[in-house]
């Protein structure tokens, strides 16, 4: 296994700079400047002004000298600093927001996984019951309402109407002057809405896939064998189905890490928290280059590490693999 991840790490590195080769060119194939924001509006800037400027940011350069001094200083963990006004490294604006962001996919991905897998296992084993069919309803409602819609409409009847909840931000104005206990109820009521917002498309997609590989599973003859050998069904369903069928949602829980991160853009703009999503969307609104790099490459370092642990959960729930590794 160790042998394994390993190999895995190794082979991570020309990926990730695949990646960083793409991400680079799309960017600056994208049509604007940064300098832009600072020239377009001010009568005073002439050529040779605007030629200083870009030069002061390395933009007079070829696009592979660009990205070379780029790529040297990112192995170094250096991608420079923010072409934003407050001209902060960009590591440093990272650092501040992806705790936040991490926690929110973290419990996303909690309530996806507690509450996904017995729906589907239940939708299996009672197929064509009326739990079955309110599923599939909520599944299908899952699918078709945008997430940006439900946040809205939940903003409007827990945060407006009702009061439970607050609609925005990630603590609230008077958070230095609560107590340890009150911070953290605080916390907790601002994560409500955008942890049930970034789960609730996840949610409906894995209890169907739980729900598909379960039908899958319990009509095998090695079910059918535990159960003539006289097994309790909790023990056959629990025992014998539930691990086998956990496999393949086991691959797709790994692929859905990068749906989580870029759905952090949505939620973390709507919701106006301090995240890497909006960070991302406020860096491509001001095309921030080394701010946008940084945040691509951080979430394509996520994404590698979520696949490599779904390989290695993969493994641990099918011990055939884990001997051929």
């Amino acid at each position: 296994m160790i042998l394994y991840m390993a190999k895995r790490l190794i082979l991570m590195i020309p990926v990730l700079l695949g990646i960083t080769v793409i991400s680079f060119s799309v960017m600056k194939m994208a049509p604007g400047d940064p300098t832009s924001l600072l020239t377009d509006l001010n009568p005073n800037m002439n050529e040779e002004a605007i030629n200083r400027i870009r030069a002061h940011y390395g933009l007079d350069q070829p696009v592979y000298v660009q990205y070379a001094k780029w790529l040297r200083n990112m192995l170094m963990l250096d991608f420079g600093r923010s072409f934003a006004p407050d001209n902060r490294l960009v590591i440093d604006k990272i650092l501040e927001r992806i705790p936040i962001t991490l926690l929110i996919n973290l419990l996303s991905m909690v309530v996806i996984l507690t509450v996904a897998i017995p729906i589907g296992v239940l939708s299996a084993v009672k197929k064509d019951s009326l739990f079955d069919r309110a599923t599939t309803v909520f599944v299908f409602l899952g699918f078709a309402v945008p997430s940006f819609w439900l946040a809205l409409l939940m903003m409007i009847l827990f945060g407006v109407q009702l009061e439970w909840l607050p609609i925005s931000g990630f603590r609230s104005l008077n958070y230095g002057q609560l107590t340890t206990p009150e911070r953290i109820i605080d916390i907790a009521r601002h994560l409500v809405l955008p942890v049930f917002i970034s789960a609730f498309g996840g949610l409906a997609g894995l209890s169907r896939y739980m729900r598909s590989n379960m039908l899958e599973v319990i009509r095998q003859d090695y079910i059918t064998t535990a159960r003539a050998k006289g097994l309790d069904e909790t023990t056959v369903i629990f025992k014998h189905a539930v691990r086998n069928a956990l496999l393949p949602v086991i691959t797709i829980l790994g692929l859905s890490v990068p749906g989580l991160i870029g759905g952090s853009v949505i939620f973390e703009t709507v919701f106006a928290i301090p995240g890497m999503g909006q960070l991302f969307y406020q860096s491509v609104m001001m095309r921030d280059y080394p701010t946008i790099m940084g945040v691509l490459v951080i979430g394509a370092v996520l994404t590698l590490f979520g696949n490599l642990l779904a390989d290695v959960m993969y493994s641990l729930a099918d011990p055939r693999i884990r001997v051929s590794s």
